[in-house]
């Protein structure tokens, strides 16, 4: 999982690093030579956009600076953490519902995935079997009890 969320952002590292250092100079360049800068939309657009890859370069960056810091065997084994697959039971409604812990970064997110930072993954951080977690909602507030847990230590590689 890290792994591939660090290949993932590698990727986008390097097609944005491309950008910054080739398109977009070309692009400003055939943008000076028609002349006037001050009415130019091609110019400022260029311009934007080179501020925008920056930007977006230095967060990868300190992201993939954050996922290198992760040490699997600091996850615990028995508590939900991150790349857990979690299943609750609402205590209302009696309804069993599954969800896998994952990152942020993810750009889509597959049926049952949450990030670790929803209102309902910080919820179940932490939480083990037999726990109840406590989902604040806008109109009510959710029990959901932990019947089971699969860390990312119980799976193999190609299903984390």
């Amino acid at each position: 999982m890290i792994e591939a969320l660090k290949a993932t952002l590698g990727e986008e590292v390097e097609k944005l690093q491309f950008e910054l250092n080739v398109t977009l100079p070309g692009e400003i360049r055939r943008a000076v030579e028609m002349g006037d800068l001050r009415e130019n939309s091609e110019y400022k657009a260029a311009l934007e956009r080179q501020q925008f890859v920056r930007a977006r370069l230095s967060q990868l960056r300190e992201r993939l600076s954050k996922l290198s810091s992760i040490d699997i065997a600091q996850i615990a084994t028995d508590e939900v953490g991150l790349g857990s697959k979690v299943v609750v039971v609402d205590e209302k409604t009696g309804l069993e519902e599954s969800y896998a812990l994952v990152f942020g970064d993810a750009l889509e997110y597959e049926d049952g995935q949450v990030t670790m930072s929803s209102p309902i993954g910080r919820s179940l951080l932490g939480k083990k079997v037999g726990d109840v977690a406590l989902l604040k909602l806008p109109t009510m507030m959710r029990k959901l009890k932990v019947t089971a847990i699969r860390t990312i230590h119980d799976m193999k590689e190609d299903e984390v």
